[in-house]
């Protein structure tokens, strides 16, 4: 197969795993928001568990393989570039195609969490090494989160007897909605990543640069496709729940079960730069003002974010690439 033949094969795949993860987005937000109805459950908390951790998946998998082949690293830049993604891509796009109601909850508990679970990450990589006394914190973190989260959905419950009432019946249709929805999006995911790359590798991309941006953007199209479908259908909580939901589980789950299989090594061509962590702490924190003003996040704030995330790429394509190439050559 000649390049030319690879770089269409690769450009059909992400085409093909963008439409794949339109749909799968679309399901897995209509099931899961009839769910929380039926089940009395606000649809925040779903976004937090079910919707954020199944949108997950695909780092998940990425994450654990390369840990598994030795390549711990990239599952490190996949989960910091991806959390960025999350944050100033997907929630910048989202709040720009329609304005997103905050729950006050979110702000006071989840964010907040959010917040600390990250800078728990970068007091843990100092060192720079994540072993799997870490990894074992982390992943006790997300257990903790968990029975938090569903003991307060069980507390706090959604009063709204007559939708509930309209909705009986129709359980099965919903949960092979989420489940289905699950499926395409995990394809959808693994056709675009493929093909991304490839394309990368094409060009003489470096590993590390490949996990904080293609991979990371490929891993986190799920959360995109399934934060814009919940704006557009003006299910603010699902879109907003499932990136922090995102977020949590990517840092506690995903790089918790990376660093117990492989500990992770951030020396050499694998460092992940200051510029790199004070991107992804502020990113994090940034969300927290921005989220609090009128309990919305505006156009105005979704252009904000857009706009820091396209400063990042532009960085991690000319002067930390330069870096990494300077460094691959001396060595």
């Amino acid at each position: 197969m000649n390049t030319l033949e690879t770089v269409f094969l690769s450009i059909l795949g992400l085409l093909g795993g963008a439409v794949f993860l339109y749909y799968g987005a679309e399901g897995l937000v209509k099931g899961s928001a009839s769910v929380a109805i039926r089940r009395g459950i606000t649809p925040l908390v779903v976004g937090l568990t079910i919707v954020a951790f199944g949108t997950s998946s695909p780092e998940l998998v990425v994450s654990v393989s390369a840990a598994i082949r030795g390549n711990a690293a990239i599952a490190f830049g996949n989960v910091i570039g991806s959390n960025i993604c999350n944050i100033a891509l997907i929630l910048g796009i989202s709040a720009l195609i329609t304005p997103i109601k905050v729950n006050l909850q979110l702000i006071k508990f989840d964010i907040l969490i959010m917040i600390g679970v990250t800078l728990l990450l970068v007091i843990m990589i100092l060192d720079s090494n994540l072993g799997r006394l870490d990894g074992v914190i982390l992943f006790a973190g997300i257990i903790a989160y968990n029975i938090f989260t569903m003991k307060h959905a069980k507390e706090e419950k959604l009063n709204n007897d007559e939708l509930i009432k309209r909705l009986q019946g129709k359980t099965w249709k919903d949960f092979f909605l989420i489940l289905g929805g699950l499926v395409v999006l995990v394809i959808g995911a693994n056709l675009f990543i493929t093909g991304a790359i490839k394309i990368a590798k094409l060009l003489n991309v470096s590993d590390v640069i490949i996990g904080l941006s293609v991979v990371a953007i490929g891993t986190s199209l799920p959360e995109l496709a399934t934060s814009v479908v919940a704006a557009v259908k003006k299910q603010g909580d699902i879109s907003i729940g499932n990136i922090v939901g995102s977020n949590i589980f990517n840092i506690l789950c995903i790089l918790g079960v990376a660093a117990i299989i492989q500990p992770i090594i951030l020396t050499g061509a694998n460092q992940v730069n200051h510029i790199d962590i004070g991107v992804f702490i502020i990113i994090s924190i940034i969300l927290l003002p921005l989220a609090w003003t009128k309990l919305e996040l505006s156009r105005l704030e979704g252009a904000f974010l857009l706009f820091l995330y396209i400063g990042y790429m532009y960085y991690m394509y000319t002067y930390r690439l330069t870096e990494i190439s300077h460094y691959l050559k001396g060595s």
